[in-house]
């Protein structure tokens, strides 16, 4: 490789990618690399630039299919056009490396607010999932599956002439419909997963309602809805389960998101179902959604929230870390996007973990408890934590190999 492609791959502020986004200060990192604030020289607007994932060290046809992936990924993201969902304004590649361009929204995710206030009025969180909904809906039109939604990746803006708007953000990792990651590797945050996504199924447009359900749920009540968990296995057991906390807080959105949390994904409502329902509890029955479409969140007195305005800080007084936004443990990220707060863990309500799991302490937590489900469909439930965690370590083992080997060769 050429020194001045060894020096394109070391970036910071004032670093020119592609020849057109000139880096500013980083917003956020994760396992599929670093976003940036950046500007877009060429049409003088400010931008988010992310970079997917490093192709360093890795042989041609890996690299090529990264690329490849990444290019495909970025011309569906921007098949979506919507007042509520962030925009994808390009994919670029830097020194072979491919890099996804954003709208840069100056915002707060609901996931600090959330570690600020605790709890949002029911009124407000019909209000979000109303816009949210909206923009998954016409997501869904069009063959998008976003397949992580949570927390961190609603922005609510905090200044200028969107103060107050809600936006879905990080389209990284969807998917067309019917495009699934061959590799099989489960990707997303298991507190927000569906359960039939949790059994290792593919992600849906059911899915996607569930998990905008499960955020929503958590919204209001202060926690999601299986609970704080330390062990991502033993949640994602719990999850696949479908062992829901019933809420207490949800006032006049509990029938609606109750049919959003429906274990079964074919009993679910469609998105913009789901949108409709929500939106009732805002305009009142038979209101029509785009009423609320581009506006800002508002108070019942009609005043934009004071958490949503830039003045006010949202600092993180909560012993938990972030709002359960951590991701499965070898999925794809490993840290929130712009916007989002760090976590290191799950908090765990009843237990204190040791700091190094035994074996066998670990293989307890991956079988069923109880007697052994009679069906074959529950066994195949309550054995999915056991198979995904092999599936994860048979990963881990092939990658160490295939390092090896290359350093070998």
């Amino acid at each position: 490789m050429a020194e001045h492609e060894r020096a394109g791959r070391v970036v910071g502020p004032d670093h020119l990618v592609a020849g057109r986004y000139r880096l500013d200060s980083k917003l956020g990192g994760g396992g599929m690399g670093a976003v940036w604030l950046a500007r877009d020289t060429r049409l003088g607007r400010d931008v988010a630039v992310k970079q997917v994932i490093s192709t360093a060290d890795l042989d041609p046809a890996a690299a090529a299919d990264i690329r490849r992936r990444a290019l495909r990924e970025g011309r569906v993201a921007a098949q979506l056009t919507h007042e509520h969902a962030i925009s994808m304004y390009d994919v670029a590649l830097h020194y072979g490396e491919p890099w996804l361009v954003m709208e840069h929204l100056p915002s707060r995710s609901l996931a600090q607010v959330m570690n600020a206030v605790d709890t949002l009025s029911p009124y407000l969180v019909a209000q979000i999932g109303t816009d949210v909904a909206d923009a998954l809906a016409t997501a869904h039109e069009v063959g998008i599956v976003h397949r992580d939604i949570k927390p961190g990746n609603i922005l609510i803006a905090e200044r200028g002439h969107e103060q107050g708007v809600v936006k879905i953000s990080d389209f990284g990792i969807a998917r067309a419909k019917g495009d699934n990651d061959p590799s099989g590797v489960i990707i997303g945050t298991p507190a927000y997963f569906a359960p039939e996504v949790a059994r290792g199924n593919d992600p849906t447009e059911a899915s996607d309602v569930f998990s905008l359900g499960a955020t929503l749920y958590t919204a209001i009540e202060g926690l999601p809805p299986f609970g704080f968990e330390a062990d991502s296995i033993e949640l994602l057991h719990r999850v696949a389960r479908a062992e829901i906390i019933p809420p207490t807080r949800t006032g006049p959105l509990t029938d609606a998101l109750l049919s959003m949390l429906e274990p079964d994904p074919s009993r679910r409502p469609t998105m913009a179902q789901a949108r409709d329902r929500l939106a009732a509890v805002v305009l009142g029955p038979g209101g029509n959604p785009e009423v609320l479409r581009g506006r800002p969140l508002v108070d019942e007195d009609g005043s934009i929230p004071y958490w949503a305005q830039r003045s006010t800080p949202v600092t993180d007084h909560r012993h938990h870390g972030s709002f359960g936004d951590r991701p499965l443990a070898g999925s794809a990220s490993t840290s929130p996007g712009p916007g989002s707060i760090a976590s290191s863990s799950f908090s765990s309500r009843n237990t204190q973990r040791p700091a190094t799991a035994r074996p066998s302490g670990l293989l307890d937590r991956l079988l069923p408890r109880g007697p052994l489900p009679e069906t074959a469909q529950d066994r195949l439930v309550a054995y999915a934590p056991l198979a995904m965690a092999a599936m994860v370590a048979i990963i881990v083992v092939a990658l160490v190999v295939a390092l090896v080997i290359a350093l070998l060769v």
